[in-house]
């Protein structure tokens, strides 16, 4: 787990999952970006190519120096597919 980004609005924690690998190649990897809306108190968790769309998304942003708005404005589109309720255990 690596927290990627976190401003007022938001939290991003990019996660790494080794899978089982069954051949000498090497481990393989799962995983993707857990976002939280920290004002909605939802989360949503990106994988696949979902989560390959956001990761470009931002590799993009970060070339032109965005401000913390640019990013929060950015972030926020994959925010409005939030379904899950953030739960304190």
């Amino acid at each position: 787990m690596l927290m990627l980004y976190n401003s007022d609005n938001f939290a991003v924690v990019q996660i790494d999952v080794p899978a089982p690998s069954h051949d000498e190649s090497g481990p393989l990897t799962r995983g993707g970006y857990e976002i939280v809306d920290k004002f909605a108190r939802k989360e949503i968790f990106l994988e696949g190519a979902m989560a390959e769309t956001f990761k470009e998304g931002v590799e993009a942003l970060i070339e032109t120096s965005p401000s913390e708005e640019e990013l929060d404005d950015f972030i926020g589109r994959f925010t409005t597919l939030a379904q899950q309720p953030v739960v304190l255990h």
